[in-house]
């Protein structure tokens, strides 16, 4: 069989699978690591299917890692949770308590070096946290004690925007695994919005400014700028990916608490696939390719787990090496 990826093509597209093929041009074909692809010029939205429950039902808390290597900490249970569980893409198990126990922390990183900061501990929370893998260290406080923000990067660059100190934030602070230090400033100040990318690369999307929010801003590491605005105005939402590639999942929108999900190409969001159940202050890991759901809220605690990947538009079973064409 001709590896097709040895041609030098002209347009580059899509796998079916949802993967990116470096330069193929429509139609082509190639067999890699036994499956067979084609390139195709359209996108296929993904969909979400169930993974292994948390342990512990509970909303509000830190997420970070990917699909296959997930963190979740904290979250609010009935009471405060300083409860972490890790994810091997199929169950999840104990990982190391966080030493303050808190809810609407935000999260980054990997499951092994990952960084959860601020939250509501009886009041706006300005502590810091770094996972090894086992357990949780104290970490450089934030500046500005507040719950309810963003988070994206790694532990040795991680990102904090927004939220609520007692009102709302615009505040943006970097932190270089030691210290956070001030960043530029949202645009719109807001509370219980997602966020994605990394430090260089951030993304903000949706949230509470006294009213609900469709506002995305895009962060190149100085200062946010305008970016194209959510299809469904929420908050209390998960996120996770790339500036260029994320996706955004579930929430409140004033009236009803929703299963959407939204893709985002660096410039605009599209429709995803729904989420099984309605949810809202889940936690959000992964990729959008890749994604992670898990936890979250709507009339009762969830401990129920998504996993998002290619939807229906992907047929790279139907081209593997053991069956044929």
């Amino acid at each position: 069989m001709t590896d097709y990826r040895s041609v030098k093509y002209k347009v580059p597209t899509l796998n079916l699978d949802g993967t990116t093929e470096a330069s193929p041009v429509e139609g082509e074909m190639w067999y890699d690591s036994g499956k067979f692809y084609l390139g195709t010029s359209l996108s296929f939205a993904g969909v979400w299917s169930s993974g292994g429950n948390l342990a512990t039902a509970r909303y509000d808390m830190a997420g970070a890692g990917i699909q296959t290597a997930g963190l979740c900490a904290g979250g609010y249970d009935g009471g405060n949770s300083n409860v972490t569980e890790e994810y091997d893409g199929s169950s999840w198990s104990a990982g190391g308590n966080l030493g303050t126990a808190r809810f609407a922390l935000a999260g980054c990183g990997t499951q092994t070096a990952g960084l959860c900061m601020g939250g509501h501990d009886g009041s706006p929370s300005n502590v810091t946290e770094e996972y090894d893998g086992t357990s949780w260290a104290a970490g450089g406080n934030l500046g500005t004690a507040r719950y309810g923000m963003a988070g994206a990067g790694i532990q040795s660059a991680g990102l904090c925007a927004g939220g609520n100190d007692g009102s709302l934030s615009n505040v943006t602070e970097e932190y270089d695994g030691t210290s956070w230090a001030a960043g530029g400033n949202l645009a719109t100040a807001r509370y219980d919005m997602a966020g994605a990318g990394i430090q260089t690369a951030g993304l903000c999307m949706g949230g509470r400014t006294g009213s609900y929010s469709n506002v995305t801003e895009e962060y190149d590491g100085t200062s946010w700028s305008a970016g194209g605005n959510l299809g469904t105005t929420r908050s209390q939402l998960s996120g996770a990916g790339t500036q260029t590639a994320a996706i955004c999942m579930g929430g409140y929108t004033g009236s009803v608490t929703t299963a959407v999900t939204e893709e985002y190409d660096g410039s605009a969001w599209s429709s995803g696939g729904n989420l099984s159940v309605a949810i809202r202050y889940s936690a959000g890991a992964g990729t959008q390719s890749a994604g992670l759901c898990m936890g979250g809220y709507d009339g009762s605690f969830y401990a129920i787990t998504e996993e998002y990947g290619a939807g229906p538009g992907s047929y790279d079973e139907l081209f593997t090496a053991s069956r044929g064409l």
